[in-house]
């Protein structure tokens, strides 16, 4: 099975990234068989830029997404939200990437389950 995961919530202030990340990474647990697709788009691209120093106490989406990639997962990020953010230049978790609207398309059109956050 595929599952594609859309964030666009940004990644503090409301907890829909942090819940969207739990299921993907309790998937990935308890199938892990089922391959997990991440795409990130409005103010959750934010969610990607690496290094982000988060304060004690809150949770960090960076070792969430980093977590979900080393299962195996994939995370992409929207390219024209990236651009909008001034996110082009920024260094990107490891094994996350820019992407596009047409790749989103695909994954949707490909997976057996679409959630949105």
């Amino acid at each position: 099975m595929k599952v594609l995961i859309i964030i666009n919530d940004a990644p503090y202030g409301s907890e829909k990234a942090f819940n969207a990340l739990r299921i993907a990474i309790q998937l990935q647990k308890d199938s892990p068989q089922t391959e997990v697709r991440i795409f990130l788009m409005a103010d959750a691209a934010n969610s990607a830029i690496s290094g982000q120093i988060i304060p004690q106490g809150y949770y960090s989406i960076e070792t969430m997404l980093s977590a979900v990639i080393f299962k195996g997962g994939k995370v992409k990020i929207c390219g024209t939200c990236a651009n909008a953010r001034g996110l082009k230049d920024l260094k990107l978790i490891d094994g996350a990437e820019i992407s596009n609207m047409s790749e989103l398309t695909e994954w949707i059109v490909d997976s057996d389950k679409v959630l949105i956050f």
